[in-house]
This record gives structure tokens, C-alpha cells and sequence, in this order.
């Protein structure tokens, strides 16, 4: 790890929290807030790759932890984690790892449309699980009606990972920080 990498992390570390100055939208069946933060994830592994990308989310969660109020709407602190929204929080180190990873393969000839799949399949497929699964267990309400009451965060992250993917590709055509994997 270097002194660029650490920046890199800092720098979508920040970004993550900037992107909480959207304010939230609470999903009343689910007790959740819908924010723009889950982004983050998605576009820290996108841009950053999956080491780095992860280390920014973990980065994120400690300094919330910590305290800091960085999640939208001012909140912070280790309470948040035991809330209804705390399995998707845990999970961004997740998503930002598994969004990272499949960009990093597929890194030579990502386009729009591969990159738009593997934020779907990080920023919904693998967060959803973790976060209703958490949902289910701190509401008491059943696996099935957490996951029906969660149904309206789908259209927004449909669009954050149209988002996160014009970004990585703007970003592997024009400065790209990610390496294209070396042939053995």
C-alpha cells in the first residue's frame, strides 16, 4: 500500500459521506432510510478496485462508528448498526469488494453495459440478502415481508448503479486506477 492508495481510500471514504448530504427517504414498512450513500459502495469498488474499494467503505463505517454523524440525515454513531438499516451498511464493504473484483477481471474491455451488470449484482444481489436478512432480524417482521417492504429501494439503485457505471467507465478511458490483470 502506498501513499496513493491511502488517498484513494480516504478520497471515497469522503465521498461516501458527502454523498449523505441527500436527504433520506424513510421506507415506512422496513424502517430504512433510502440514501444516496449505498452509491458509494458501488462506485468505490467500480473506480478503486476491490481491495482498495473495500478499505474506503471500512474506512466509512469506522469514522461512523466512531461517532461521526456521516450517514445521511446526521446520523452516526455504533447505535446505527444495530438498527434496521445496519446489515446494509455492514454489507458496502461487500459490495464495494465483490463490484471491485468483477471490474478488475473484466477491466480490459469494460463497457457500460458489463459494468451496469456488475453494479447490479454487487450494489442489489449481494447488499439485499445481508440487509433484509438484518431487517428480518432486528424488526421481528419475516424474512418474506422484509423482503416485500424493501422492494422500494430497487428503482433508486437501479439508478445509482447506471451511475456508478458511466463513472467507472469515464474513468477506465480517461484516468484509469485500476490495472488491467497481467496474462501469466
Amino acid at each position: 500500500m502506498n501513499t496513493k492508495d491511502i488517498v484513494f481510500i480516504a478520497l471515497f471514504a469522503a465521498l461516501t459521506a458527502a454523498l449523505g448530504v441527500f436527504p433520506p427517504f424513510t421506507l415506512p414498512i422496513v424502517g430504512v432510510p433510502i440514501t444516496a450513500q449505498s452509491m458509494g459502495a458501488m462506485l468505490a469498488g467500480s473506480v478503486l478496485g476491490a481491495k482498495r474499494g473495500s478499505l474506503a467503505l471500512a474506512l466509512f463505517l469506522v469514522l461512523v462508528a466512531a461517532g461521526l454523524p456521516l450517514l445521511a440525515g446526521g446520523r452516526g454513531g455504533f447505535a446505527v448498526f444495530a438498527g434496521p438499516g445496519g446489515g446494509f451498511l455492514v454489507s458496502w464493504i461487500l459490495v464495494a469488494f465483490v463490484v471491485g473484483l468483477l471490474c478488475e477481471r473484466f477491466w480490459r474491455n469494460l463497457g457500460f453495459f458489463q459494468a451496469l451488470g456488475i453494479n447490479v449484482l454487487g450494489g442489489i444481489l449481494v447488499l439485499y440478502p445481508i440487509g433484509i436478512a438484518w431487517i428480518s432480524l432486528t424488526t421481528g417482521l419475516s424474512y418474506f415481508e422484509a423482503a416485500a417492504g424493501s422492494l422500494g429501494f430497487i428503482p433508486g439503485d437501479l439508478i445509482k448503479a447506471a451511475i456508478a457505471a458511466t463513472v467507472a467507465v469515464t474513468v477506465r478511458k480517461s484516468y484509469p486506477l485500476i490495472e488491467a490483470p497481467r496474462r501469466a
